[in-house]
């Protein structure tokens, strides 16, 4: 019995080594089908990337004179920009009092993506001649390589004499993220240190103005109107509890006189 107990459980053993060969093989069959198909729809991926890029290149030409006659009809309106960047919730808070008077000066704004999508844009500021600096034009680029990473250069601003400094420029700054006191907006140009992106280091500034700002900067120039609108609203409301309250105060003295 004890023989027969023995064999019994190497036969069992060999079954279960069996049964266990078999699964893994399945299971092997089934990670390499998996694989087959994950590949597939990384090509079909890629494609329609591609496609993607293809329609934004189009249509970014079709969109290009659009968005020059929206530019001059914007030089004819007095402080466009200028209200645009203050009426925007990020923006506000980079211009310091004398930046909006330089901006005074912007005539227009460009946000341009090179031919190929994917490799970079440039940010244009155009600026009417001005007492505060040389250039008619302030422009920074970000070229993207396939590694990663991302190269930034700015226009070396040539302030006029006894100007730049008043703006609180500094050229020696570094890091991500723009402390948002009375530095100088201008101090952005020069900050074009390379980002890995890899790292989630981005141009925050510039992602504002080119995805938020540049496509309507109108939304941000008509919230000028409208909170200018809310404050009238709210003083009149004011004024209107004011001359409540006056009244009551008046017809209680009356009461009391009667009385």
């Amino acid at each position: 019995m004890v023989a027969d107990k023995g064999k019994k459980s190497k036969v069992s053993d060999r079954i279960v080594e069996e049964d266990s060969d078999h699964i893994d093989g399945e299971l092997v069959l089934s990670i390499e089908k998996l694989q087959e198909l994950q590949d597939e729809l990384e090509k079909v991926n890629e494609e329609a990337s591609d496609r993607v890029l293809e329609l934004e290149q189009k249509y970014n030409e079709i969109r290009s004179p659009v968005y020059i006659r929206r530019n001059e009809i914007i030089k004819s309106i007095p402080d466009f920009w200028l209200t645009a960047f203050l009426s925007h919730p990020a923006l506000c808070d980079l211009l310091s009092e004398e930046d909006q008077k330089i901006f005074k000066y912007l005539g227009s704004l460009e946000v341009e993506d090179f031919k190929d999508v994917k490799s970079g844009y440039s940010i244009t500021f155009n600026f009417n001649q001005n007492p505060y600096f040389e250039d008619t034009k302030l422009t920074k680029t970000f070229m993207f390589f396939d590694e990663g990473t991302t190269k930034i250069t700015g226009t070396a601003i040539k302030w006029k004499e006894g100007m730049g400094a008043s703006n609180g420029v500094n050229h020696d700054n570094k890091g991500n993220k723009r402390p948002f006191a009375e530095e100088s907006f201008f101090a952005w140009f020069s900050e074009t240190q390379q980002k890995d992106t890899a790292d989630g280091l981005h141009d925050e500034v510039a992602d504002i103005i080119k995805e938020d700002l540049w496509p309507n900067p109108l939304k941000y120039f008509n919230n000028a109107d409208e909170e200018e609108s809310d404050g009238d609203e709210d003083d009149d409301e004011e004024r209107g509890d004011d001359e409540d309250e006056e009244q009551d105060d008046e017809d209680e003295d009356g009461n009391e006189e009667d009385s």
